[in-house]
């Protein structure tokens, strides 16, 4: 582009030779004029021209689509390319039809979506649309969408402008730091600090809408032995089958996780604790028919449940949990492999 330019110039420069010289204080002739005139143009064109591919550069090294809506006509005015990277598909597909974007958001965010789209015509802007996408590949997307209301006057039309930045990776890496903060490393089972808590809100909620909550502590008989007899890793494993249990028999809602050592701890919400124990009943029978293998040794393990449920004087979740915890002892105390209600 540079040497067509300096080509045309040179030509330029070379006609601009044969023109008559004007004297000092006179204008130049027509002809000069109109050659001057040419010069300034073509380089206003190269110049524009450059800009042009520059800013083009640009927007392709963006990875977010800038887009810009119009509200009245519900038509897609322009997207950048990073449109067809994030979502999979053509820009001249929703530069024809908006639907082409809005049927890609995941069906359980849309009505946010949509919702948070009219929102900028009360509040000028929004900042806070975070959404899923399906791209063409079937992936799951996570937009940070921002949108912004470009109208000067009351009479102009309504043209929303915004950027959606693709943030599946920070939203992956927040999953995974929420899972790490809790959940229990070796038996992926809910960790103390979440459980309690979890247990702490649904305690709140029965007590504010009169519901039933039931408490659950288990412990495992005789760990100790197991650990010094085949080894702490064959402990881990008795305590990863015991976690796998817990999340097989617990209902959906219910929640199970591992307190300490070989402590768990269950919380049943709407559920008291005459149905509670029929799920504390299908653990018990569950954990018995675990078998474990060391070497050529085969064993098995039992568990001591302590179990109560929510009364009109718990005032604190500390109630349940003392009362579950004496039940536990009780039951130790009593043989073991046994669930006794407190």
């Amino acid at each position: 582009m540079l040497a067509a330019r300096f080509d045309v110039e040179t030509r330029f420069v070379h006609m601009a030779k044969n023109i008559p010289t004007t004297l000092p204080g006179t204008s130049p002739p027509e002809a000069a004029q109109t050659l001057l005139a040419l010069l300034h143009a073509q380089g206003e064109v190269a110049r524009l021209s450059e800009r042009d591919q520059l800013f083009s550069s640009l927007l392709d090294s963006v990875n977010a689509v800038l887009w810009a809506f119009d509200w009245e006509t519900r038509q897609v005015l322009y997207v950048s390319p990073a449109y067809e990277r994030i979502f999979g598909r053509p820009v001249s597909l929703v530069l024809a039809d908006y639907n082409e974007w809005r049927d890609s958001i995941y069906p359980d965010d849309l009505e946010f979506a949509e919702r948070s789209l009219a929102q900028v015509l009360i509040k000028g802007a929004v900042e806070d649309r975070e959404y899923r996408i399906l791209n063409a590949d079937g992936q799951v997307r996570w937009l940070s969408d921002k949108c912004y209301i470009n109208q000067q006057r009351e009479d102009d039309r309504v043209i929303i402008v915004g950027i959606a930045e693709d943030i599946t990776e920070k939203k992956q890496l927040e999953s995974e730091l929420q899972r790490l903060a809790t959940t229990d490393v070796l038996t992926q089972s809910s960790n103390r600090r979440h459980f309690f808590e979890c247990a702490q809100q649904a305690f709140d909620t029965a007590r504010e809408d009169g519901t039933p909550l039931a408490f659950l502590l288990l412990d495992i008989d005789d760990f100790k032995v197991i650990n010094d007899s085949y080894g702490h890793q064959e402990g881990d494993q008795v305590l990863q089958r015991i976690a796998d249990s817990g999340k097989a028999v617990l209902r959906r809602g219910d929640l199970f996780g591992r307190i300490g050592g070989e402590e768990f701890a269950a919380i049943f919400p709407g559920c008291d604790a005459q149905m509670a124990e029929q799920v504390a009943d299908r653990l018990q029978r569950e954990i018995q028919r675990l078998s474990f293998n060391h070497g050529e040794q085969t064993y098995g393990v039992t568990v001591s449940q302590g179990l109560t449920g929510l009364t009109e004087e718990d005032v604190a979740l500390d109630s349940l949990y003392a009362r579950a915890d004496a039940a536990m002892y009780q039951a130790k105390r009593q043989g073991k492999n046994q669930i006794v209600r407190g």
